[in-house]
């Protein structure tokens, strides 16, 4: 039996009307693992309803060592006089979404823990609440001991999967940051990530320029940096093909011929996922020393508390990181 962290991200978003709507759903026999629920208990009573608390209340987290499988739920001593508003980006919102990853990141270093799901956060309210980091992918890996260039933003869903060679950088400083250190360091980590799932096959890379640069003549990245890249994956027994086009590497892959894309920035790869795992998609972070995984949307101010907006992303979420803690204790 596992631990599972869930960090209820911005309270005034979807994260704890999902996470009711889903574990209400969930008959207490179905639960074989132990979660453990990070952030305020009031953001999940405002979605309860009628409903009866299918969670229970931890007062200390160390509680969790001797729990049965479950839903349990710790807040943090930190948030207990915050008032966040609901539907509504907020600085309360971005404290909450902040501390309960301070002590998510706590509670997997002391052992409590095997993997984390974080549900969404506002990115801008975490800044302003003083948390200097684009978003979870760095924050985790800052937090974490990793570093921000030791981890590659991965999302996937049944058909596409998609890693990002940067993360969250404005689009004009895109071609700087691409090196071959980190097309290689996220080409071993999705190939670790396919390995895991037992998925097969390629990885295709895209370049950065249209027509991946028309062989120097529309820039000169795939040809000084991108492909001498690919070269070197290959020496070291990567299977890898590229670079490729990126209006045409993605629908080969959504056709099965690469096992995964590896895009150079945000946009050009979740453009497609997105197409296609609108509803499904999950994002998991390579690198990390613990699985993480975390629903592919965002806080979705204007549904939250209307019941309209799908599960099946957080259900995607919370049975891959299941997943890959299981893969990863019977590694050990």
């Amino acid at each position: 039996m596992q631990t599972i962290l869930i960090t209820m991200g911005d309270p005034g978003g979807l994260g704890p009307e999902l996470l009711v709507r889903l574990f209400l759903e969930r008959s207490a026999c179905s639960i074989t693992n132990r979660y453990l629920l990070l952030g305020p208990e009031s953001a999940l009573r405002t979605h309860l309803g009628t409903g009866e608390v299918c969670w229970e209340r931890l007062e200390c987290p160390e509680e969790i060592r001797d729990a049965g499988p479950g839903l349990y739920l710790f807040e943090p001593p930190e948030l207990n006089a915050l008032i966040c508003p609901l539907g509504e980006p907020s600085v309360a919102g971005g404290q909450c979404a902040g501390v309960s990853l301070e002590w998510a990141v706590r509670l997997l270093k002391d052992g409590l823990a095997q993997g984390l799901c974080t549900c969404p956060l506002n990115k801008a309210m975490l800044q302003e609440a003083g948390f200097d980091f684009p978003g979870h992918t760095e924050f985790l890996a800052e937090r974490l001991g990793v570093g921000r260039d030791n981890v590659c933003m991965h999302l996937g869903g049944p058909v596409l999967r998609v890693s990002l060679a940067t993360t969250h950088p404005p689009l004009r400083k895109v071609a700087d940051l691409i090196t071959p250190e980190r097309i290689l360091r996220c080409l071993h980590l999705t190939r670790d990530y396919l390995q895991a799932l037992g998925v097969q096959g390629p990885v295709a890379v895209c370049g950065v320029n249209p027509h991946a640069g028309e062989s120097g003549k529309i820039g000169w990245e795939e040809v000084e940096i991108i492909a001498p890249a690919l070269e070197m994956a290959r020496a070291q027994g990567l299977d890898v093909a590229g670079p490729l086009p990126g209006d045409t590497a993605f629908y080969f892959a959504a056709q099965g011929r690469y096992a995964a894309v590896l895009a150079m920035y945000h946009d050009q790869g979740l453009a497609p996922l997105k197409l296609l795992h609108f509803s499904d998609a999950v994002n998991v972070t390579l690198g990390l020393p613990y699985p993480r995984t975390s629903p592919d949307h965002g806080t979705g101010y204007d549904i939250t508390g209307t019941g309209q907006a799908g599960l099946d992303s957080l259900r995607a979420a919370l049975d891959m990181v299941e997943r890959l803690v299981s893969v990863r204790a019977q590694g050990n």
